[in-house]
């Protein structure tokens, strides 16, 4: 619901919130940066102005600049609003305004919060605003106020030289901004949860560069083409960051593991996969790798495993799902817009023996695999390109 007239979205940071002055100015000059480039690419009109504590878009579409908003990393949450002067006399106009248009009936609450110098408090408000809502509404319907559960709270907050009347929070991701942190290569399949996991680092501040080792054989142009669609989802949450799809022609070295490797076959391929990722991270100036894989989901993702793969890398390798099942990661593929059909087959299945080790030795896999894997890994690092499928 909207407040009649809303010209402005009032938007709300967490975590950045608790770090020290400087930081969080830094991060809130970066949140702005990033939240005026999806409003940008929308072709939403807006302009985002910084107060401390504070995001404000001011706006003529409040209710498409509040889903943008929402899209955001480091965005808690954020309410389309009315902006009135920080006067008593303004705020109850616009709350009694606000009242007409979206109570119809039940318990309400007047909730103000006050930043600033004003001859009165935020009690104040909400005593004066809750009598101005009653007046407003008490010819159509019958008011009732209820401080403790209301079924609608009209929110005021009060600036230093504006307030803003809103009745909605729309929840946004959380996190940090977008480029607080280093970079990272994603490594990114056709199926759901690779996606998730580079959503997930992209969250905590991460810019992430998409890598998509192409199978060859096990794959396919479906396989890449899903892969492609992955990559334009995660740069609509990130615009002014370069998210085009990295392609690494693994073809012929996956054949290869196929003929030459026995149960210990997808192991070593995680091995490679993982020393491709770190070559081309030295590349682009990333300083770690973030999987899809979540603990126990398939036989190469035991937790012994996971101490063999990992040894390959000096980098660290980023697992944001490591704790969730299935389920949990195909609702947060839902909720992020890139959930696909769940049967599709992501191609390094198709590689997997028919009777895989659990808790391989490090020795059991270096014996089996071929010799010259890692110069395998770095010749197809040296030739990763941009996918033409995916626009810049």
């Amino acid at each position: 619901m909207l407040p009649p007239g809303a010209d402005a979205v009032v938007v709300r940071h967490g975590d950045v919130g608790v770090k020290s002055s400087s930081v969080q100015s830094d991060m809130e000059r970066r949140l702005r940066e990033n939240l005026q480039a999806i409003l940008d690419d929308r072709g939403i009109p807006g302009d985002v102005e910084r107060e401390w504590g504070r995001l404000l878009v001011r706006t003529p579409d409040p209710d498409a600049a509040a889903e943008a908003a929402a899209d955001t990393f480091g965005v808690v949450s954020a309410s389309p609003a009315l902006s009135v002067p920080a006067e008593l006399r303004s705020i109850r106009g616009a709350l009694a305004l606000t009242a007409r248009e979206c109570y119809d009936g039940g318990a309400y609450a007047v909730d103000a919060r006050r930043v600033g110098d004003h001859d009165f408090g935020s009690h104040d408000v909400n005593r004066e605003g809750g009598d101005a809502v009653w007046h407003a509404v008490e010819q159509d319907v019958r008011p009732e106020v209820d401080l403790d559960d209301p079924d609608i709270t009209f929110s005021v907050e009060v600036r230093h030289e504006e307030a803003f009347v809103f009745v909605e929070h729309r929840d946004g991701p959380g996190g940090m901004p977008l480029g607080t942190q280093k970079p990272l290569v994603a490594l990114v399949s056709g199926g759901i949860d690779s996606p998730v996991a580079a959503w997930e680092a992209m969250k905590r501040g991460s810019p992430v560069v998409p890598l998509y080792l192409d199978l060859g054989p096990y794959g396919g142009p479906d396989h890449r083409a899903r892969a492609e669609e992955t990559a334009r989802n995660l740069a609509a949450y990130a615009p002014n960051f370069d998210l085009r799809l990295r392609v690494a022609d693994a073809g012929d070295a996956v054949e290869r593991l196929g003929d030459e490797v026995g149960r210990t076959r997808m192991l070593s391929y995680r091995r490679f996969m993982y020393r491709v990722a770190e070559r081309f991270a030295e590349q682009v100036g990333a300083v770690g790798v973030v999987t899809g894989e979540s603990l126990g989901q398939k036989s190469s993702q035991t937790a012994a495993n996971f101490a063999v793969v990992d040894r390959v890398t000096d980098l660290p390798v980023h697992r944001p799902l490591f704790a969730l099942d299935k389920q949990e990661i195909i609702a947060r593929a839902r909720g992020i817009g890139t959930y696909r059909d769940s049967t599709l087959n992501v191609g390094c299945e198709r590689l997997a023996p028919n009777q895989p080790l659990t808790a391989a030795s490090m020795d059991s896999v270096r014996k089996d695999e071929p010799d010259d894997l890692f110069e395998w890994a770095d010749a197809v690092a040296d030739g990763i390109e941009v996918s033409e499928g995916v626009p810049a």
